[in-house]
């Protein structure tokens, strides 16, 4: 077996931050994208769980890769404020069009979840509700209250929208401290128009910002492949860490079906390596960087 040195690897990222992004014409994913679809006793218990508690999650709405890999090991994120987001994001699964009404038993449902499965470390998201006059952020507060209540040592992790930058609607999350405030950034400035219209860069990390004044531990993720240069990626981490961003999670985007973004390029696994260690570098507390690596990916881990 032979082995590349990081000096090398790091000349092969620069390297390709000089090369412009195409668009793939190939469906076929790098070799490193292999996961096995394996069901087990606790994939199935947290499937009929959440079936018979007529719950959603992100890891069905979204997708997500990880999902065997993350239920067999007896972790889900749960997605709140019903599964029809009010955003038009190019890049996400997630159902996009008018909501239905707020189902105010959900919240005891999620905690009722998180007490049956004995979670350790429970990850609650959202849709985007920007018909809400608070965005949702009552029901949030809602869901980690009630959790906490029926799993004290259940610590909690709050993957939130940006609450069209309602400072009082955050407010309300942050006063029921969550373990974790997780704001996704999802990717660079100059892609925001075009990949999230209906989001804005500066206000996400506004939110960030704002919730660590609050004395939250923050979290963001960034997802490449989408268009953006390394350096355009870098000055994201400078970004995050300039508001005080405590973590963050870097992975690679794949495209959900073929009517959405098509991906620009697949990053080899090195490069995460790079980014991971640079991010190491700028001072986050933990770096979750790789092709798989979704925002919940090893959630618990980032808690300590």
């Amino acid at each position: 077996m032979s082995f590349i040195s990081l000096d090398q690897l790091r000349t092969a990222s620069q390297a390709v931050t000089h090369q412009p992004s195409a668009v793939s014409t190939s469906r076929r994913l790098p070799v490193w994208f292999k996961v096995e679809a394996k069901t087990g006793p606790d994939y199935l218990d947290i499937r009929q769980t959440v079936d018979r508690l007529q719950l959603h999650t992100i890891c069905e709405e979204a997708r997500c890769p990880n999902r065997w890999e993350c239920w067999n090991a007896r972790t889900a994120t749960f997605l709140i404020l019903g599964d029809i987001c009010t955003r038009s994001c190019h890049y996400c699964s997630v159902k996009t069009g008018r909501p239905l009404a707020i189902d105010h038993g959900e919240p005891m449902r999620v905690a009722e979840a998180v007490r049956v499965l004995g979670l350790r470390h429970a990850v609650i998201t959202s849709v985007n509700r920007d018909e809400l006059e608070d965005g949702g952020a009552t029901t949030f507060a809602d869901t980690i209250r009630q959790t906490r209540q029926l799993s004290p040592d259940c610590t909690i992790e709050v993957l939130i929208p940006d609450f069209a930058g309602n400072a009082a609607a955050l407010a309300t999350v942050c006063t029921e401290k969550p373990d974790i405030l997780n704001h996704n950034i999802e990717t660079v400035e100059r892609l925001f128009p075009s990949l999230r219209p209906q989001g804005k860069y500066q206000r996400s990390l506004d939110v960030l910002s704002q919730a660590k004044q609050l004395g939250m531990m923050t979290k963001s993720g960034l997802i490449l492949g989408m268009g953006e240069t390394v350096q355009e990626a870098r000055n994201v981490m400078r970004d995050l860490r300039a508001v005080g961003c405590d973590i963050m999670t870097i992975g690679q985007y794949l495209q959900p079906t073929r009517a959405h973004l098509p991906v620009a390029r697949y990053y080899d696994p090195s490069e995460f390596a790079i980014l991971k260690e640079e991010g190491s570098a700028l001072g986050f507390t933990h770096v979750e960087s790789g092709p798989l690596v979704r925002s919940s990916y090893h959630a618990a881990q980032h808690v300590s």
